[in-house]
């Protein structure tokens, strides 16, 4: 007698394909064709059957399930998703070293040279300060220019209006964080050379950075504004701390501390979502119909019965202009107080960043890696920071504005005398060969 193998198996977590699953439902057509002529005691139960066409098949019963659920749903089999998706430039690069890139491009400018793609990857790869990078162009965003020239044009008029200004952000620290740099006595050769001499070896860091603060603050030239701190304990295991901040919890302290800044203000932040919430929720093709016509009565406007979705969508957009508007822009508006957002990836124009960077030397003093004694050391910090290093701060960034309102004429000028090279600018994308990203 032939000696027969056993069927082969699909190895786990391989793909299986459209031809595969089109012979899982062909095994479960047959069976079900033979069970059609027994009687009711005789007929396998599904449950069964789907483990019989996986031993048949030598796919898992988890996909055969998977399979003929699709098939009843939709009488065909589609084949898997095989793209990986793959972190793109911006996933793996932080946004201090995007400024840092970004400030290399502009260098170019200045020196009066158009930064061509070779000029930034050697620039940037010699650098030991910053990540390695492939052939990789960084090619600014027409958006992202607009809208920095938007915003250098908006505050550079109402500082010299004399409009009080003033500067809020959110960062994090952790609990578990100490300061990497400490001093160093190289004649110690090891912990019981150590002991013997009646030294320490220094504090023990823990093995996590452990839970953190989410911290939120506003200043200006005066200095942070008195009773401005918002701090509470990170609740979600995540490493992007943007998803701790939410509308409500921003709007709440913002209502709060808008008594506290001066008559006429203007109010600078960033375009997190949590800061841009819509004070009138707009239509999507997520509403039913409707919702739409209810929407659209109450802009004033009775919507025929006989309208599509899509045509009901494309009359409410003739009102989008009207009902686009912030929930935060319009509680400023009401007190005599406006808001200016930053354009995107533009960290380096808020100077409440140097004031984060200042206050993160709290980690020098961390020694119990307690969060309420990390508290307690940011808000120690917090109140030692100046009204003169805030206007230190500030003269930094009008510094970076003066750059800025620079560079964007300089690039045009010597682009157009230098023509027909392959060049790149920044601050917008990052593109791989073909592919663009943002930065």
């Amino acid at each position: 007698m032939e000696d027969i193998s056993p069927v082969k198996r699909n190895p786990s977590g391989k793909f299986v394909g459209t031809q595969k699953k089109e012979i899982i439902v062909n095994f479960y057509k047959n069976l079900m064709l033979e069970q059609q002529n027994l009687e009711a005691s005789q007929k396998i139960k599904y449950k069964d059957l789907i483990k019989k066409i996986s031993i048949t098949s030598g796919v898992g019963q988890k996909t055969v399930e998977r399979t003929l659920a699709e098939y009843k749903a939709k009488g065909i089999v589609s084949s898997p998703n095989k793209k990986k998706i793959r972190k793109t430039v911006i996933d793996k690069t932080e946004d201090f070293d995007q400024n840092a890139i970004r400030q290399k491009v502009h260098n170019f400018w200045f020196n009066r040279q158009i930064p061509t793609l070779n000029k930034i990857l050697v620039a940037v790869n010699e650098d030991d300060n910053l990540p390695n990078f492939s052939k990789t162009a960084l090619i600014e965003r027409n958006d992202i220019v607009c809208w920095r020239q938007k915003y250098l044009e908006s505050i550079k008029h109402y500082r010299l209006s004399g409009r009080p200004i003033y500067y809020l952000d959110e960062t994090w620290v952790n609990a578990g964080e100490t300061s990497t740099k400490s001093w160093v006595d190289t004649t110690i050769s090891s912990p019981r050379d150590a002991f013997l001499r009646g030294l320490t070896t220094g504090q023990k860091e823990p093995l996590g950075k452990g839970k953190r603060l989410i911290v939120l603050h506003i200043g200006s030239s005066d200095n942070f504004v008195p009773g401005g701190l918002l701090c509470f304990e990170s609740k979600k295991n995540t490493s992007f701390y943007h998803d701790e901040m939410n509308g409500d919890t921003f709007y709440d302290w913002f209502i709060k501390i808008l008594p506290s800044l001066k008559e006429n203000a203007v109010i600078v932040m960033d375009n997190a979502s949590y800061h841009s919430v819509k004070k009138n929720r707009f239509p999507t093709m997520a509403w039913n119909k409707q919702e739409i016509k209810d929407w659209l009565e109450n802009e004033g406007h009775i919507a025929q019965p006989e309208l599509l979705k899509s045509q009901l969508l494309e009359l409410a957009n003739q009102f989008k202009p009207l009902s686009d508007t912030y929930v935060i822009d319009e509680i400023a508006k009401e007190n005599n107080k406006i808001v200016l957002r930053l354009p995107p990836y533009h960290c380096e124009l808020n100077p409440i960043e140097l004031a984060w960077s200042w206050i993160k030397h709290v980690r020098m003093h961390n020694t119990t890696f307690k969060l309420q004694d990390v508290h307690n050391l940011l808000k120690d910090v917090v109140e030692h920071v100046t009204s003169e290093m805030w206007t230190n701060f500030i003269g930094h960034v009008i510094k970076e504005e003066d750059k800025f309102l620079r560079v964007d004429h300089l690039s045009d000028e010597v682009f157009d005398a230098e023509t027909g090279e392959h060049t790149l600018t920044i601050t917008g994308d990052t593109t791989s060969d073909s592919d663009d990203e943002n930065i």
